[in-house]
């Protein structure tokens, strides 16, 4: 074997290689992320991909930040402030169909909540029981609230044809039920529940009405993304779907552990009920019965353009809601990934 010379200048040929190799290795996406709302139980469906270090091994350097409504998580999607969020699918198609000529409209890119959170809550002392009782009844909620927005299809749902609406800041919706200022309110369930307990409302006091039981099957929360951003990061968008799911899968396999993640993120939540919130949201929208037969991430085209139709005339939007552009399945992951709702 003839003895192999290394030159000075062969060397220094590979060092550069290597650093050029290990720049790219270590080289991460990033990828700017706001929520919807506060860091609250369910957002530890997506802290949990940060904390076990999922986005980082997929290449994707993800920032992700509260956020305070999922009307102002979609307007900042769309300046470009934030590559992606997580938003309501109603407030989406709202502002699609009220900015038809808007350059960067995001696009919804995986099913998180199958069935919308809105609920209506009110007290047994209140005699309302079922839908048709709020007829003629006060109700209150922040005027962006997802549920007071959708509240025409429960009330065309349920024969509903006269509330009057009184309106207040998010801290005092709950307050105002409690105190008897107003007689019933809509929230999300899983919010709303545990706001009115922790003012000293005891839980068999209180009557909640889904919408998703009462006749109302809306979409709930989605992914959505810049059109920029996916044009730009096509494998970026669609690994971190991939390494989302695989930490909420096990965020609801175990749930109570998660909770240290948003406490990382807020010191000051209480812990025993976060972990309430994060089940409550994981039974009523995430594993719902319907997320269960139609399958995580994915919608059912049908049911989406009943949306789309619901949330047009409700919303009286500029235009109609085009249910085929506010949504794509091109970046989520393969079945065998999505396959992350807990065995019952």
């Amino acid at each position: 074997m003839k003895p192999v010379h290394v030159t000075r200048r062969s060397l220094l040929a590979v060092a550069c290689a290597t650093t050029v190799f290990s720049g790219a290795a270590l080289a991460q996406t990033p990828v700017k992320f706001q929520l919807d709302w506060r860091f609250e139980g369910p957002a530890a469906l997506f802290l949990a991909s940060t904390a076990k270090g999922y986005y980082k091994a997929a290449g994707l350097d993800v920032t992700i930040d509260a956020g305070n409504g999922s009307g102002g998580t979609v307007t900042r999607v769309a300046s470009g402030t934030y590559d992606m969020g997580f938003a309501d699918l109603a407030a989406l198609m709202e502002f699609h169909a009220n900015n038809p000529d808007a350059p960067n409209k995001p696009v919804a890119i995986m099913m998180v909540y199958n069935n919308t959170p809105a609920a209506v809550l009110t007290l047994k002392k209140n005699n309302i029981t079922k839908p048709s009782d709020l007829e003629g009844k006060k109700l209150g909620a922040p005027v962006f609230d997802a549920g007071r927005r959708g509240f025409p299809i429960f009330a065309k749902a349920n024969g509903i044809k006269n509330v009057q609406w009184t309106s207040m800041d998010p801290p005092l919706r709950e307050t105002m039920l409690a105190r008897g200022d107003i007689d019933a309110i809509t929230g999300f369930s899983f919010t709303s529940l545990l706001n009115l307990e922790a003012r000293n409302v005891k839980t068999e006091d209180i009557v909640v009405m889904p919408y998703a039981d009462f006749g109302v099957k809306l979409y709930g929360n989605v992914i959505i993304a810049s059109p920029k951003f996916l044009q730009a990061n096509p494998a970026a968008a669609k690994a971190f779907l991939t390494a989302f799911a695989k930490g909420a899968k096990e965020v609801m396999a175990n749930p109570d552990p998660a909770i240290d993640y948003i406490k990382q993120r807020d010191g000051i939540i209480d812990v025993a009920l976060e972990r309430r919130r994060l089940r409550m949201a994981i039974d009523a929208v995430v594993a719902s019965p319907d997320a269960r037969k139609e399958g995580f991430g994915v919608v059912v085209p049908a049911r989406l353009k009943t949306m789309a139709e619901q949330v047009s005339e409700a919303f009286t939007t500029k235009t109609p809601v085009n249910a085929t552009a506010v949504w794509t399945d091109a970046y989520l992951p393969s079945k065998a990934d999505l396959d992350i709702l807990p065995r019952k």
